[in-house]
């Protein structure tokens, strides 16, 4: 594979505008009922976590945030959004004039983009008047949902791969912004490069690429389309060596290039048998430097498979832009806490059975021992202002940082540098993993989340 970083960052200005509509009928019309009997203003907190860890993983990697954090600068009902809503009848008059002048003014407290987490975990605390507050749920949950499904699925990989390189190559396995977004939390959680050259634009992801079995069966034979290729990108590319057979495209390749060739990529067949035959005949041509990369449908087991296999890189697909069979992390939105008619807060929670919620506001920490994580230690209060220790556990990590103060956003988790930062925090925080953690099997999650009541 060729890769190439992109020329520098570039901050996205190519949205698709109003981000409003990204939402479910019903938070509009609850803003409405509550207009009219007067809770639209009362202050409440709301909590984004997940009751469980989807595919019994044993953790979850939080990514999406710097892209909730942009499209919740866009959250204005403009004069488009507004006449759907009346014009579909949606909403009363006194409801549209309140959209009209929508701007979020709370705040919001979650867990640093690129952490991890577990059951329970308050990956998002969203404080502010009611109105203001619920109509965030959906959008919260479906960039959170699923680019925390896709990181959790590529940290995985990226154990397997150990230190051997991994490229996201799904975007025609994903609907297209979803590619994008995919990308976007696959290099967070340890990928390399993508692909797509939209993430590579947008947010400065590393992009990489060759040719694909088109350009072998566009020429007349895989020598002159070798050759095409090196006369165009130089002996480092990378060759597709499996359009025919692959014994005679290796000694093609190497006949072509010489022994200074850059790469070869495999796309099929018996990988762990073709890598160990490649590589004997790669060497057994002089080209001793030339790397392998294996793509055709990995996913972590198949990777963890390869692991005493002759491999230098690969390329993963649709298994990690689907989130290797957990879709989504399955997390939810739900009001933890508001004030009543005096004014004092209150915990709420939901009783509904396997769907139960834990009322009050949670600060959480993790605590370690000797540099390793021993829980997932929440503290739960009744709705004042978060602590910045845990009682009883002095050298416990605070996981909660403030994304959202007074309705703005703090900038320097968006963009380029977001992403480029949520990388470094994930590649920090996993060293913190105890070694089960590190398994791919189904399993119980690798802490346990521990509840300390304050109230």
């Amino acid at each position: 594979m060729n890769l190439r970083q992109a020329p520098g960052p570039v901050e996205d200005h190519h949205g698709p505008g109003s981000t409003a509509l990204l939402t479910d009928r019903y938070e509009l019309t609850m803003i409405d009922a509550a207009l009219r009997d007067g809770t639209a203003a009362r202050p409440c907190v709301f909590e984004l976590f997940g009751r469980r860890l989807h595919g019994a993983r044993r953790f979850g990697v939080v990514a999406g945030t710097g892209r909730l954090l942009r499209e919740l600068r866009e959250f204005r009902f403009g004069d488009d959004e507004l006449r759907y809503l009346r014009d579909e009848r949606i909403v009363s008059s006194e409801t549209l004039t309140f959209l009209e002048g929508y701007r979020f003014s709370g705040s919001i407290l979650g867990y640093r983009e690129g952490e991890l987490y577990f059951p329970e975990s308050p990956i998002l605390t969203v404080e502010g008047p009611f109105a203001e507050a619920v109509v965030l749920e959906t959008l919260a949950l479906s960039i959170l949902n699923h680019d925390s499904a896709v990181a959790t699925a590529a940290a995985r990989m990226s154990i397997a791969a150990g230190d051997r390189p991994l490229a996201e190559m799904g975007s025609r396995r994903a609907a297209e912004r979803g590619a994008v977004a995919a990308a976007r939390a696959a290099y967070i959680a340890g990928f390399g490069a993508t692909s797509n050259l939209e993430a590579g634009r947008t947010w400065g992801i590393p992009t990489m690429g060759t040719a694909a079995h088109a350009w072998t069966l566009l020429h007349d034979t895989e020598e002159q389309a070798f050759r095409s290729q090196i006369a165009a990108l130089g002996i480092e590319t990378t060759l597709l060596i499996d359009t025919y057979d692959i014994t005679d495209g290796v000694a093609t390749a190497v006949r072509v290039a010489g022994t200074g060739l850059g790469g070869v990529r495999i796309d099929s067949g018996d990988l762990p048998a073709v890598a160990a035959q490649v590589r004997a005949q790669l060497d057994a041509l002089g080209a001793t430097g030339t790397k392998i990369t294996v793509t055709s449908d990995l996913d972590e087991f198949a990777i963890a498979a390869l692991a005493a296999s002759p491999v230098d890189s690969y390329g993963v697909g649709t298994s990690v832009v689907t989130g290797s069979g957990a879709s989504t992390a399955g997390m939810v939105y739900k009001l933890v806490a508001r004030r009543d008619a005096a004014g004092k807060w209150v915990s709420v929670a939901k009783a509904s059975a396997e769907k139960a919620s834990r009322g009050g506001r949670k600060t959480a920490f993790r605590t370690l021992e000797r540099g390793t994580a021993t829980s997932e230690l929440i503290v739960v209060s009744e709705g004042f202002e978060p602590m910045t220790q845990a009682p009883d556990h002095a050298g416990a990590r605070p996981l909660q940082v403030t994304l959202v103060e007074d309705g703005e956003p703090d900038a320097a988790f968006e963009g380029p540098a977001g992403v480029t930062a949520a990388r470094a925090h994930h590649r920090h925080v996993r060293e913190e993993l105890p070694v089960r953690a590190l398994a791919l099997s189904r399993s119980d999650p690798a802490l346990p989340t521990i509840f300390i009541d304050a109230r």
